[in-house]
């Protein structure tokens, strides 16, 4: 067994696959949430920017760890695109996904995307129907509104030890700055299972 299958082990991971109800078109929902920054961030955030890629995520779990690289490099690479985390975990349960260790991992450059967001409450990760981590979806500006155009894995390195080959997540992005539509079948993402704190 792999070290990173040994964490995913020890973190009682649940393996899941993404199963959002939200399709193609639908309105990213509303959501404020607090930033590592301290700062509150909504949708009008990022009204500037011309996508907006929302991922579900964490800090413990291999599976998110394991695209915090590719998320790190599309923050930095795409002006016009927002990489957002939100880490809806409960902290109680797995104390390195509380915003203080959030803010470790920003302070130390794990992650460096464009915000990392806590979703404390859990109520944002319920209203995209977000089950996995990493559980990324892909929203175009459209006038003054993102509407989603890609749900679905960010590359086809499925486990942690896996190297990619296709980025489909760049792919998207590359297709709504170039004004073209996402032409990209679906697949799910995996990673593990969102931690509710009613569970």
């Amino acid at each position: 067994m792999t070290i990173k299958a040994e964490r995913a082990e020890r973190s009682d991971m649940v393996l899941k696959e993404s199963e959002s109800e939200l399709e193609a078109g639908d309105p990213a929902p509303e959501f404020e949430l607090e930033g590592v920054d301290g700062e509150t961030y909504s949708l009008d955030s990022f009204a500037d920017d011309e996508a907006l890629l929302l991922v579900f995520t964490c800090n413990h779990c291999p599976y998110a760890q394991a695209k915090f690289d590719l998320l790190n490099e599309l923050a930095a690479e795409y002006d016009d695109v927002a990489v957002v985390g939100i880490n809806p975990n409960d902290a109680e349960e797995y104390p390195d996904d509380s915003i203080d260790q959030m803010r470790e991992y920003v302070d130390d450059g794990k992650v460096d995307y464009d915000a990392y967001l806590r979703d404390e409450r859990q109520d944002v990760a319920r209203a995209y129907g977000a089950v996995c981590t990493p559980d990324p979806f892909l929203f175009a500006r459209d006038d003054d509104e993102f509407e989603l155009v890609y749900h679905g894995r960010l590359d086809d390195a499925l486990n942690p030890d896996d190297e990619p080959t296709r980025f489909h997540v760049r792919e998207a992005i590359e297709s709504v700055l170039a004004g073209t539509s996402v032409d990209l079948e679906w697949q799910p993402s995996r990673g593990c299972s969102i931690k509710w704190k009613d569970d």
